[in-house]
């Protein structure tokens, strides 16, 4: 029995910001097992991948993962290109990967299954309602909406979501994905939307505003804190998630596991790659009262106003 298992495509990744251009493996699944492998926590991570980057799969084992790596013809290949204000990128799809349904994928119980999909058939509608059965279903909801179009990344509607939201216990979106799958530009009105769909907790990141949490008929507004630098947003949401199910498993409330969440997608953000901190040093980040250079950023009357 895990406490918590990933799934979902370790990607090849080029990272386009306005000081570099870097090539580095990414995914969902990827930056989600860098930032929990310091946790306490029986992990393990599902992926597929092309032969030629089995090297990714030998370093997260070496850092105590367990991978169960299926195989593929090809690795998925993204190209993030970010601007100057990085709560946005622009996502080009090079190569796709072989999906998961539920004929490949190994037997694994969980008390979480966290699902990453990064395209919108990469993981069926038949394993995540099996996987709903065994434990509780997490979602970054963001490869559902995804489609490729000229080698694009576009974004619509999933069409499954009437009958998958039912089957998922926690999803977490951004402002501009809670817009695309509930047709709500309010985060209140997206929020309950999902929460009548079915979903148990409802997470909506706001980039450098923080996130809010939808769970049990109430609001939870999770601030943001001050990075040192900004430098590369890629795998934040992914950090985010990481923290919070990690608390979350631990006994946390709602409220701590977002701002822990919220910690370490701040140290994220100081560097390229994925999670390279600690966890003392996300305790620094959330006492950031008593350590020089961070601050809770989000001024919750007019956000909260703007938002709602």
């Amino acid at each position: 029995m895990y406490d918590i298992c990933t799934i979902g495509h370790i990607t090849l990744d080029k990272v386009v910001t306005p000081q570099s251009v870097k090539y580095m493996p990414g995914g969902t699944s990827f930056y989600f097992s860098k930032a929990i492998q310091k946790a306490q926590l029986d992990y393990a991570l599902v992926t597929a991948l092309a032969t030629s980057e089995l090297g990714v799969v030998a370093d997260l084992r070496k850092s105590g993962i367990e991978v169960y790596a299926l195989p593929s013809e090809h690795s998925v290949y993204f190209e993030n290109i970010y601007p100057e204000n990085q709560n946005h990128r622009e996502q080009n799809v090079l190569q796709k990967a072989s999906p998961f349904d539920v004929p490949v994928m190994p037997d694994i119980t969980a008390k979480i299954y966290h699902l990453g999909p990064l395209l919108s058939d990469d993981i069926s509608l038949e394993l995540l309602k099996l996987l709903a059965t065994k434990g509780m279903v997490s979602l970054d909801i963001q490869g559902y909406l995804r489609y490729v179009k000229e080698k694009k990344v576009l974004y619509k509607d999933w069409a499954d979501k009437k009958e998958a939201l039912p089957h998922v216990s926690i999803l977490k979106a951004n402002e501009f994905e809670m817009e695309v799958l509930t047709g709500k530009s309010k985060v209140q009105e997206g929020a309950k939307y999902l929460a009548d769909m079915g979903v148990k907790e409802v997470i909506i990141t706001l980039g450098s505003h923080g996130s809010v949490i939808y769970t049990d008929n109430r609001f939870h507004k999770i601030p943001a804190f001050t990075p040192t630098k900004v430098v590369d947003a890629t795998g934040c949401g992914d950090t985010y998630m990481a923290g919070y199910l990690s608390k979350k498993i631990a006994g946390a409330d709602v409220e701590e596991a977002g701002e822990f969440g919220a910690a370490m997608a701040t140290i994220n953000i100081e560097a390229s790659g994925p999670f390279s901190g600690d966890f003392n040093k996300v305790e620094k980040v959330l006492n950031y009262g008593t350590h020089e250079g961070y601050e809770k950023v989000f001024s919750w009357t007019e956000a909260w106003s703007s938002v709602v």
